[in-house]
């Protein structure tokens, strides 16, 4: 299972060093065999030689160049990092990116080979519409995204339940990712209000690979206990083979 935290414009680098030398020990003790991720602030990031993948939460699709306030592949590589995050709502919904635009990012970091953790997710208003409308909805978010990408992760995160603490039902999660693996090969993760209390139920449904965490992964100690549940979760399935 994959379980992958997104910090958003949180924590400061001194607590982003903390947090991941505290992830690390919980790992390493707990003989932790799940991929694990931390996208931080951008400011935060630095090399990193262990067992938590660091990722870029944003990037321009360039080496380098005149693009004020945006990183490249230049500053990526000096840290080595190889993994990015693209498609997030908040990319698309509060900063105004299109999907041509997250197209041609998408297509610009699989030509250089990163992982790519690809975030789609319907609004509450298109959620209402019914199933039609959504699954379209969805679709369109797919344009121009190559979905038999080796590395692609993909991750649902209905726009509605990200940070107000309202999921889905179990059905509802089961019944989209199912659509979803019809599209698709990759691991697809879940997003949207997970926490503590309720990431081992999600982590169990059918179809679901993984967690995308936002504010419920910024206590270390959660997110270890979201982590914990995975690899609990993939002991039991291994023993009732």
């Amino acid at each position: 299972m994959i379980v992958a935290a997104n910090f958003k414009t949180n924590l400061t680098r001194y607590q982003t060093r903390e947090y991941l030398s505290r992830l690390e020990a919980f790992i390493h003790d707990n003989n932790i065999s799940q991929e694990v991720f931390i996208f931080p602030t951008a400011t935060s990031i630095y090399s990193h030689a262990g067992k938590v993948n660091i990722g870029i939460q944003n990037a321009y699709p360039t080496k380098n160049g005149a693009f004020t306030g945006e990183i490249g592949t230049d500053q990526l590589d000096e840290f080595e990092i190889r993994t990015v995050l693209i498609g997030h709502s908040e990319r698309r919904h509060v900063l105004g990116e299109t999907q041509e635009f997250i197209a041609n990012k998408y297509q610009f970091y699989k030509e250089h080979g990163y992982k790519i953790i690809y975030c789609i997710g319907e609004p509450l208003e298109v959620r209402k519409s019914g199933t039609s409308e959504m699954m379209s909805y969805l679709d369109s978010q797919l344009v121009g995204i190559d979905m038999h990408y080796e590395n692609l992760i993909l991750a649902y995160e209905p726009v509605w339940a990200i940070g107000t603490g309202v999921t889905p039902t179990n059905e509802d999660i089961v019944s989209l990712h199912s659509a979803l693996r019809r599209t698709c090969t990759a691991s697809i993760l879940y997003g949207g209000s997970v926490k503590a209390d309720n990431a081992k139920e999600i982590l169990s449904l059918k179809n679901v690979d993984g967690i995308l965490v936002g504010s419920g992964a910024l206590d270390v100690d959660d997110f270890c206990s979201m982590i914990n549940d995975a690899e609990n979760i993939k002991l039991n399935k291994e023993i009732n083979r």
